[in-house]
Order: structure tokens, then sequence, then C-alpha cells
């Protein structure tokens, strides 16, 4: 079957004045929280700030965490966008290196990345729920990926723990990264990484096969 071509949905004006919106207080929140803290920032010094009511706010976010986590989301639609674009072909492996490289480097164009990462890992209400982060990206990571593969459950499930090594491995090198380790460019620092996670499981890998009990 032929490929369907792309179906380009127009904005309607509504929406395009709802994505403004939204948009308009997530960067007046995000700016004030660098300026004066995630705890010293009040939801009336965001609504102030992006022109809105507190009933406009809480119609698009529940509560302040709500946009440093909407702020996060940003990352994952890339990762997932990235994975969809790579050549139908690629390795898995290639797939995902490529994908997560690709998110990276947009993320890091942006100047408030590293300014808003530190800002969670030091807050400790957004570093308790930056964990559910990686819990939805990989969930999204592994359908991204399936939706390549289409395989079965059985394939899903490989997947499944394949985006969770490649996701803690995001979240131990994030760490890693925020600690000072930049020494190196961050796509040397993605590529060693990498290096390790694939060496890591290969080891254990054949780790596992020599502890087999023979039948």
């Amino acid at each position: 079957m032929a490929d369907m071509p792309d179906v380009v949905v127009k904005e309607g004006r509504r929406e395009r004045k709802r994505r403004q919106t939204r948009e308009r207080i997530e960067a007046a929140a995000l700016r004030l929280f660098l300026e004066r803290g995630f705890d010293g920032t009040t939801i009336e010094d965001i609504t102030e700030a992006a022109d809105v009511s507190k009933r406009s706010f809480f119609d698009y976010f529940p509560s302040k965490e709500d946009v440093v986590a909407a702020w996060q989301d940003g990352f994952s639609g890339e990762l997932i966008e990235a994975v969809a674009a790579q050549p139908k072909d690629a390795a898995i492996v290639d797939v995902i290196e490529a994908a997560v490289n690709a998110a990276l480097l947009d993320a890091i164009s942006d100047p408030q990345y590293l300014a808003i990462a530190a800002l969670i890992r030091d807050t400790p209400t957004l570093r308790a729920r930056d964990q559910l982060k990686y819990a939805k990206l990989e969930r999204k990571l592994a359908d991204a990926l399936h939706a390549r593969c289409r395989g079965g459950d059985e394939e899903l499930f490989r997947l499944s723990l394949l985006s969770s090594a490649v996701v803690s491995m995001l979240r131990i090198g994030g760490e890693r990264w925020g600690a000072g380790l930049r020494d190196m460019s961050l796509e040397e620092f993605a590529r060693s990484m990498f290096d390790e996670l694939w060496t890591a499981l290969a080891d254990l890998g054949t780790q596992a096969r020599r502890h087999v009990p023979a039948q």
C-alpha cells in the first residue's frame, strides 16, 4: 500500500490564541523562576507578568510545577520526532543515537535550557517530580521505536527494556553533566555515554549467558 500523503491541519484562530496565551504564561513563569527562584515566585507574580487572570493560569496549568513539566515535555516531543525522522532501514541502535543527539543539540540551543535544568536540580519540589519525566519518556520512546518496527507485544517488551536503559543513561548523564563534567563537547559526552551503555549491556548479556543452567 502506498504511503498516505501528509495531512496539514490549519490552526484556527481560537486554537492559535490559546496556544499563544499558554506560551506567554510559560515564558513569563520560567523567566520569573530563574530571576526569583521557584519558591520565590507566586502564581500572582506569573499572572501579572503574563497579563492574564489567575483563572486563565489554571485553565492551562494546574500548578507552578506543571509549568516546568510542560517545558520538560518539549524534549520528549523533539526526541520522538527525531526517532520518526530517521531512515526507515536504519538499525535501532543508530536510530536511538541519532535521535538522542538531535534532541540534545536542539535543547541546548535554547539559552534557558541549562539554567532551568539547574533550577530543577536545586529545587527539592521540582527534583522530586522530575522522576515522572523519565517514566513518561520511557513510554514515549518505546512506543516511537515500536511504531518503526511494527512487531507484536514481545517486541514492544524488548523495546521497553531498551528504552528504560537509554532513559536511565540520559538521567545519569544529565547528573554527570550538571555536576560539572564538561571538559568535552556535548556530542563527545553523549558518544562516551552511549559507548558505556552498549558495552555494559553487551557485557551483562555475555555474563548472563554464562550462567544459564544447562538443559
